[in-house]
């Protein structure tokens, strides 16, 4: 477990294109996902940072450049407070706050899941190797010190269309 102070950046997406609408908007026992993930990271960690393009969501968020979860990690990075952040996609409503801390426990210069990449932790000192300019999150991780951590699978279920959020919600 992790018992250093914690950062975490929500990953909120932009259009959802395969989802038809924003999936942090979609709706999961009774709350957003949005909602859902910020409530978690709030449980777990000191800091929280959404970082994303979509409107309407309940809190702020910061803008990246659009281009996949390495730009919105160098976003969120940048504000960090903490040593070490979790990084959670919007569309992974099962995770809870002990697989965070997981990951963080493990966190050298990061650690993944055994499918990885996300969600993962990462040190902030490692901002500058997620500003080097690659756009796949699996090669920046394979680059660093990354711990492999155990995780329960079933809690690392993700949501990419409408039916994916059914068969969840049965």
């Amino acid at each position: 477990m992790a018992d250093r102070p914690l950062t975490g950046i929500l990953l909120v997406g932009g259009g959802s294109t395969r989802f038809g609408s924003p999936k942090a908007l979609a709706r999961f026992e009774g709350e957003t996902l949005a909602e859902r993930a910020w409530r978690l990271l709030d449980d777990a960690c000191e800091e929280r940072i959404a970082v994303g393009r979509c409107n309407g969501l309940p809190f702020p968020s910061l803008a990246d450049e659009g281009t996949g979860p390495v730009a919105a990690i160098v976003a969120g990075l940048r504000q960090a407070t903490r040593d070490v952040a979790v990084v959670v996609p919007v569309d992974m409503p099962l995770l809870t706050v002990d697989t965070l801390r997981l990951l963080a426990g493990a966190c050298r210069d990061a650690a993944v899941g055994p499918a990885g990449p996300l969600p993962c932790a990462v040190a902030r000192r490692t901002l500058s190797v997620f500003e080097a300019g690659e756009r796949r999150l699996r090669t920046v991780l394979d680059g660093l010190d990354t711990a492999r951590v155990e995780l329960a699978e079933g809690l690392l279920a993700n949501v990419n269309t409408r039916s994916d959020l059914d068969r969840l919600a049965r």
